[in-house]
């Protein structure tokens, strides 16, 4: 008797269905609106705190008459003062919306590469594509070619480097013609280990190129979204499109993917051409983010445990959890780095987080451990 293949969304709903019961749509969507409404409200604190001489300026009244005055554009709204409509709407908001895109980037991709890899602790910095992209970004900085190809060469280097870093991962870890997803990770942190290991260098190079240089260089490796402008902001949004896109089409596959390279060849997923989608999907949106954001790590790791705890493993509510998850993450990180840590990296904050629970999940993904 012939076999016969199920479409790949119809395989992952009825392996899903038989693995374990998935949290129910309307519950999924409830959860789905409250993180969207918890991110405005972080949104909202975003742009009104700040510096205590600076608060007694901009207040919430404030912040709402800028906004309403640049989206409806009728000059009524404007605020009194001017230095206020400026810091709101050209100072903190493109931050903000900054952080909401960066954060939500990173964790998409986390979710994906954490399915895809079958492995719990695998996020866009475990399988070396963040440190090939910084090493990228940090080499256009010194050399002074930041304004080249019309200011998006960082964003082309990052790529690049980043798409050079994953395809060193992937023939390292090919086996007789296959890709083990464990030698994957193994390969990724040895050529990860290998681009950081060029970073140094280059911050001594920058050092000596001037104080500026090597001060964008530190920044970019410790990841700060102080001078993120609406222009970075545009250039997330697109290439964010065009890789999230890409993954959400993926949704399907992914979930397959999660019990096992057999089974989704199995059930007619072209696992190689698959993984090469998502990992070069993944490459873009991590470009994007160290380009603009510099190295901020943890959130691409942190964000898809919460939403699959969330609204379960499904991928098609799981991308969306992860992606607000991410991006309240960033948003609060970079208040607190802000208001409160005087504007150190918000790369700082993100990592005091996340180190912990990434402790916490390796010991429990550990052989033989009792939990």
């Amino acid at each position: 008797m012939p076999t016969v293949q199920m479409a790949p969304q119809q395989a992952a709903d009825r392996t899903l269905a038989l693995a374990q019961p998935a949290t129910g749509r309307k519950k999924a969507v409830v959860l789905l609106l409250l993180a969207f409404v918890l991110l405005l409200g972080v949104l909202i604190l975003d742009l009104w705190l700040g510096e205590p001489m600076v608060e007694k300026v901009v207040t919430p009244s404030v912040v709402f008459q800028a906004l309403m005055h640049h989206i409806t554009g009728n000059p009524a709204w404007k605020p009194l003062v001017p230095t206020a409509d400026n810091i709101v709407w050209q100072i903190r908001l493109p931050r903000a919306i900054g952080a909401v895109l960066v954060g939500a980037l990173l964790a998409l991709v986390g979710a994906a590469f954490q399915s895809l890899l079958m492995n719990p602790l695998a996020d866009p910095y475990t399988v070396g594509v963040a440190s090939g992209s910084g090493m990228g970004s940090v080499a256009v900085i010194l050399l002074g070619g930041s304004a080249w190809l019309g200011g998006y060469a960082q964003t082309v280097a990052a790529f690049v480097c980043g798409l050079a870093a994953v395809w060193l991962v992937y023939r390292l870890s090919q086996v007789n013609g296959r890709t083990s997803p464990h030698t994957f990770l193994l390969a990724g942190t040895v050529v990860g280990a290998f681009f950081w290991s060029l970073i140094p260098l280059m911050v001594m190079l920058g050092s000596q190129a001037g104080e500026n240089r090597q001060a964008r260089i530190l920044t970019a490796l410790f990841g700060s979204l102080e001078a993120v402008g609406w222009r970075h902001a545009l250039l997330l949004a697109v290439i964010g499109v065009v890789g999230t896109f890409a993954l959400w089409r993926s949704a399907p596959e992914l979930d397959l993917m999660a019990f096992g390279e057999e089974t989704a060849l199995h059930l007619g997923v072209d696992t190689h051409r698959f993984r090469l989608i998502v990992l070069s999907a993944g490459t873009l949106l991590t470009a994007a983010a160290v380009a603009v954001a510099g190295v901020i790590a943890f959130v691409g790791f942190v964000a898809p445990h919460a939403a699959r705890r969330l609204v379960g493993p499904a991928h098609r509510r799981l991308l969306p959890c992860s992606a607000l998850v991410g991006a309240i993450m960033l948003v609060a990180s970079d208040m607190i780095a802000r208001v409160w840590l005087h504007d150190v990296p918000v790369g700082v904050v993100t990592s005091l987080f996340g180190i912990p629970l990434y402790a916490t999940l390796l010991r429990k993904s550990t052989p033989g451990r009792n939990t």
